[in-house]
């Protein structure tokens, strides 16, 4: 089997300004094969969302070497890494990230779209047969308000399958939803991890989703090791915090550069659809942009 992601000793510091730095990742080592279904535990703060982040080049490493199905990632630029996220990386959010005026066909369409490699005909057709795939054949033409929480997350992950991506990053997928829905997500994806040989690394405090997958790795003093610490203390309340604060704009890097593409494909997509897209694209940008200000207030008072 090949080493489908490769990470030699990366760094990960940020810089809060006034001399402040916060060292997070501290010479992450990690070599995964493809096919591989790997989780990532670690108490709050740990770092999970940081090295998720940097694999799917959402955020660059201070320093290090990040591998990804062949190709060196950390020297390339925003708009290199923006169509390589587009081409080799899926994502599931914990907020699933649904456009919320598009149905769940139209939102896993959206990426095949970007991508341009396929006709109009045959967005349709695989969007449709990734919504059978995931279950979802009966509510293909419903909008994210008139699914529920797991069947939202059902169509993130089909729509994380949509370009074929040599890996699927998950940050919490199962944080937003009951334990029976929890459990079905998991089983889907243990299914496609089995049946199509998709490769996922999911980042989780689920104990259910690190049972189920082939290899369970913990984070550790910015390290990822095999074996679990002997027991796991939670982050202070400021740390779990900036671990949010981190995903947040991991999410707006992700929603802006969506916002680029579809820009950029304005003339050839169908006005009213456009206009839907861009409203909802709009909508995500402002909520997330809203809840880290309610961050930066709060540190503020803190300080």
């Amino acid at each position: 089997m090949s080493n489908i992601v490769e990470i030699d000793n990366v760094m990960k510091t940020y810089d809060l300004g006034e001399g402040i730095k916060v060292k997070v990742l501290r010479g992450v080592d990690l070599k995964i094969e493809k096919g591989e279904f790997v989780t990532i535990q670690g108490p709050s703060g740990s770092g999970k969302t940081t090295l998720l982040n940097v694999i799917g080049g959402l955020d660059k490493p201070t320093s290090g070497k990040i591998i990804i199905d062949g190709t060196d990632i950390t020297p390339l630029n925003e708009k290199e890494l923006a169509r390589f996220r587009r081409e080799k990386i899926g994502f599931i959010f914990q907020a699933y990230n649904l456009v919320p005026l598009l149905t769940a066909l139209e939102n896993v369409e959206l990426p095949m779209f970007f991508a341009q490699k396929l006709s109009d005909k045959e967005i349709r057709e695989r969007a449709i047969e990734l919504l059978k795939l995931v279950g979802l054949e009966k509510r293909m033409n419903h909008k994210p308000t008139q699914l529920s929480g797991g069947e939202q997350q059902r169509v993130a992950i089909a729509r994380a399958l949509a370009n074929e991506p040599a890996i699927i990053l998950g940050d919490e997928p199962t944080g937003n939803i009951d334990r029976a829905m929890g459990q079905k997500v998991i089983r889907l994806i243990q299914d496609l991890n089995e049946t199509l040989n998709q490769t996922f690394i999911v980042a989780t405090h689920d104990p259910a989703v690190a049972k189920a997958s082939k290899r369970a790795l913990y984070i550790v003093d910015g390290k990822v090791v095999e074996k679990p610490p002997k027991e796991y203390v939670e982050a202070p309340t400021e740390k779990l915090t900036r671990e949010r604060r981190q995903l947040l704009l991991a999410e707006l890097g992700w929603l802006k550069t969506s916002l680029t593409y579809l820009k950029e494909k304005k003339t050839e997509m169908d006005p009213q659809r456009y206009r839907r897209t861009f409203l909802g694209y709009k909508m995500q940008l402002e909520r997330i942009k809203r809840i880290i200000k309610k961050y930066h207030a709060l540190e503020s008072e803190k300080n």
